[in-house]
Formats: structure tokens, C-alpha cells, sequence
């Protein structure tokens, strides 16, 4: 039946419903953007991203990053100039509530679900898709992720084509961060839901088609939520925070989400030929990003661990990702006392044992490295920041870029602040021809505080901290949050 609406919603009072995070309803037809500064006459392809957008305003509950329709946002680049457009993510749920002119579906906090007299027996009672999350290509497909759930197909023009099960082997869908393997080109890819088996994990080749379908793994035996994964060229890396779904609470009124803390953190080390699951344990500990993970080798042990003297060994896995201390949702009152930090873990899958060590303690989220280097080891990372100089940032919201050449600890990282800019998750772009990680581009999109306008930065990967060489100003602003990808033409 549909459970009836939180009287004490108001979506007027949700903080990631206004200002740089507030939903845009226009979709602009492919436009030339006007560039301040000189846009690199060698980046030639297109950047993608995708966040949560609400189409209509929400009932019953909103909870960011989780809820809202998807838009995706595209700027493309030809010959020293760059045209935009976006276009929403159109699901069937989406489709039904267009036609109704207002929403149907609650957040997902609300388990609101509309009848069959509203949205015809076929969506009735049914969840809403929210491709909101990520945008990926792989095999000729250009795919909008949602959180745990069917991803859905897009033209390069991004109209929407439909949900896509690859050939309906991976039904359930896949998450939102899904790993291509750049030497492979295998997509790994993982799936929670709330019914046993409670996560699965699947490998998709090349060519699009799975090449293992969806494989149960041991040793998890309720829901959990986990958002993103790593690769290396032997493991699936899954981090395991105790994030529990209590569906339970959820009807009686409670919250559908459990942090326990008292279970720690669990690394589960999948062998991708499809050996037994190896587990590594320590105290609790949440992340919404990974950065990067390889297998370690001799080169690697003088730098991973200083203080057990070389102890690293072939075979160890290293890890690098944002940790933070628990889960937080849509600004809830902890969050002041959550910290964010880059970390760096080395797991020894023989052992289980597991050390973490901080590489730096800044307020920092959304980590990328250039693609080319997922699953080895690689060189910058780059990370949106807070700089701590602009008071009342939101959750979720940026005021600097900061960028980390891992292969020399103790090296002072380079930061760019925006001044009043707000910024999102970096991408980079390599120099065609060139394999280095430092030759290219980090582009994002950034909103201006004063006056809510939106443009596309674009930095110089070899001294990014001297500020971007072009502006690319947006016809629209652009809500902050969250990842995408650079797309080049030849792809």
C-alpha cells in the first residue's frame, strides 16, 4: 500500500535543495560556450556528469546524494572551442510523473510508491530508478549509474534509450562505481540489494558481454550499503563499513540505514579468476571513494609503510581512499564531528591483517586519478577540498582543488582555491599520445557563491595549482554533485 507523506517534510528546509545544489528543470540544446582564456586546441572529446536533480519537488523525504533524477551534463570539445548541453535521466517513473506534472514517488527515506490508478499496474508500488550518480562508457555503451540498481543507456546526444541488464545477464544492475581494468578492458562490477545473496559481484569483457555472471560473495549475511569499489590486476576490492539496511525500523517509522560500529570494517580481496574471498579486518571506518589500488611489489616498500621496515611483499594489495570516521547523510548533525582524510592501506591477503596510514588530513572528497592507471600504481591524485577560508560550506560542497604526487611521501600537495567558487569532482584528460599521468588536463565544474553562475575550469596537469587556463561559462548553472568522465572522440 502507499505509506502517506511525513507531515514534517519540507522540502523548503532541506539545505541540498537550495542554492549551488538546488535542482535546474531547463535542458539546452547544444550551445557554443563563451571561454575565457585559451582552451587547449588538443583536447578533443567530450566531459560527462552526472548528480542528483529532482525534476519536480520531493515528497516525503530527500536524502543527499542518494535521491533525485539523474542530469547529465556534457561539454564537448573540438579545435579550441567547447559547446554544452544536458538532458535528464527519463526513466519510467520520471515519464509517469512528467505527465502528471508533479512527483509521485517519494524519497527513499519515505518508501512513498504510487497506486495503479496513478501510474498503471506495471509501475504500481514499484521503487523509483534514480540514475543519478555516475556516468560511464564501456563497450559502446554510454551508461547513467544509479546507486544499486539497472543503469541506464544513453545516445551520445544523452536522450535516454532504456534500462540496461547486458543482455538481461546482471538483472538486479550494478552500482555506481563500476572499475574498467585499462589493460583488459574488463568492467568489474558489484550489486547489494536486500535479499540474500546480499552482494554479488560480476565481470563484464571488452565486447559487452558478461563474462561472469552475478557471484555470490561469502561471508555477508545482511545488507549492507557500500558505495564504491578498486581494482587491481589480481582483486575486486570491496571495503565493507558497517552500514546496515534495517527495513524493519525503516516501516515503523524509523531510518532504513544502520551505522554499527561495534561490527568494524571488513576488506573483502576478490580474486578475479574466481577463488575464495580473502578478508581483512580493523575498526569501523566508512568511504564513499576509492582512490586507487595495485598489487604491491618489491618497488613498493619503501614508501607504503616506513614504520615495518620494509615489510611489504609481492602479493600485498594497496589501497588508497577517503576515509572518513562514519557515515553521514544529507548533513545530518554529526557531520561536524565526521572528518574527512586521504588514506593509504596495504592488506596482506595471506595474513588478513591490515594497516592504514594518513597521507593527509584535509577536508577532502571525490578522488580521481587519470584512468589509465586503475588497477596499477599511479601518480597524481587529484581532490576536491575545503580550503577552511570560506564559512558555511555544506556538506558535500568544495572551495579548492588539491592535487598529490603519491610516489613522494611527504611532498607538499598543490592546492588551488577558488576564491568564490564552489567546486566538484576533478576529471583528467590525458595528452593524446603521451602515457605520463601529469600530461593533460584536470577539468570541473564550478558555481560562483555570489551570483549562482555556473563554467567549466580547465587546469594544466603539469602545474595545476597555478590555476586554470580556460573558463568555459555555462548557459545554466550546473547543481553540484557528482562524478563523471572524459569521453575522447575516439571512443
Amino acid at each position: 500500500m502507499t505509506v502517506p507523506a511525513a507531515p514534517s517534510f519540507d522540502p523548503l528546509r532541506v539545505a541540498h535543495l537550495s542554492g549551488r545544489f538546488a535542482p535546474v528543470t531547463e535542458e539546452v540544446a547544444e550551445v557554443r560556450l563563451k571561454v575565457e582564456g585559451q582552451l587547449p586546441d588538443e583536447l578533443d572529446g567530450v566531459y560527462l556528469r552526472n548528480g542528483p536533480n529532482p525534476r519536480f519537488t520531493p515528497i516525503g523525504s530527500y536524502l543527499f546524494p542518494i535521491d533525485g533524477d539523474g542530469m547529465l551534463h556534457g561539454v564537448r570539445f573540438e579545435q579550441g572551442t567547447a559547446r554544452y548541453r544536458n538532458r535528464f535521466v527519463r526513466t519510467p517513473a520520471l515519464l509517469a510523473e512528467e505527465k502528471s506534472g508533479r512527483a509521485l514517488w517519494g524519497g527513499i527515506e519515505s518508501m512513498i510508491t504510487p497506486g495503479p490508478d496513478e501510474v498503471g499496474p506495471e509501475l504500481a508500488h514499484t521503487f523509483k530508478n534514480l540514475p543519478d550518480i555516475n556516468v560511464v562508457h564501456h563497450a559502446g555503451r554510454l551508461l547513467a549509474l544509479a546507486e544499486s540498481d539497472c543503469p541506464f543507456r544513453m545516445t551520445p546526444e544523452l536522450e535516454t534509450v532504456g534500462k540496461e541488464t547486458f543482455d538481461g545477464a546482471l538483472p538486479a544492475g550494478i552500482t555506481a562505481h563500476p572499475k574498467i581494468d585499462p589493460v583488459t578492458g574488463e568492467m568489474a562490477v558489484f550489486c547489494y540489494v536486500l535479499e540474500p545473496p546480499y552482494l554479488t559481484w560480476s565481470l563484464i569483457a571488452p565486447t559487452g558481454a558478461v563474462r561472469r555472471g552475478p557471484t555470490p560473495v561469502d561471508g555477508v549475511e545482511e545488507p549492507m550499503m557500500i558505495h564504491d569499489m578498486a581494482l587491481t590486476s589480481r582483486y575486486v576490492v570491496l571495503v565493507l563499513g558497517p552500514v546496515f539496511f534495517d527495513l524493519s525500523a525503516a516501516f515503523s517509522g524509523g531510518s532504513l540505514i544502520a551505522w554499527r560500529p561495534e561490527a568494524g570494517t571488513r576488506v573483502a580481496l576478490i580474486p578475479r579468476n574466481g577463488s575464495p574471498v580473502r578478508w581483512a579486518d580493523d575498526e569501523a571506518f566508512w568511504l564513499w571513494h576509492t582512490v586507487n589500488a595495485h598489487d604491491a611489489d618489491h618497488h613498493d616498500a619503501d614508501h607504503h609503510d616506513a614504520d615495518h621496515h620494509g615489510a611489504d611483499h609481492d602479493g600485498t594489495v594497496v589501497l588508497e581512499y577517503v576515509e572518513w570516521s562514519r557515515l553521514s547523510l544529507g548533513g545530518d548533525a554529526a557531520e561536524e564531528r565526521n572528518r574527512s582524510r586521504l588514506m593509504r592501506a596495504v592488506i596482506d591477503p595471506v595474513t588478513g591483517r591490515m594497516r592504514r596510514m594518513a597521507l593527509d588530513d584535509a577536508r577532502i572528497e571525490f578522488p580521481r586519478v587519470d584512468d589509465r592507471t586503475i588497477g596499477r600504481r599511479h601518480r597524481q591524485v587529484a581532490v576536491a577540498a575545503d580550503s577552511g577560508r570560506t564559512p558555511g560550506l555544506l556538506p558535500g560542497e568544495y572551495d579548492a582543488l588539491r592535487w598529490y604526487d603519491t610516489r613522494k611521501p611527504g611532498t607538499p600537495s598543490q592546492t588551488w582555491y577558488g576564491g568564490d567558487l564552489s567546486v566538484g569532482e576533478p576529471s583528467f584528460a590525458p595528452r593524446p599520445g603521451t602515457a605520463d599521468d601529469r600530461q593533460g588536463y584536470w577539468m570541473t565544474y564550478a558555481t560562483d557563491r555570489t551570483d549562482n553562475s555556473s563554467c567549466l575550469l580547465v587546469f594544466p596537469a603539469e602545474e595545476p595549482a597555478q590555476g586554470p587556463v580556460a573558463r568555459a561559462h555555462i548557459p545554466v548553472r550546473v547543481p553540484l554533485g557528482l562524478h563523471g568522465t572524459w569521453l575522447p572522440t575516439q571512443e
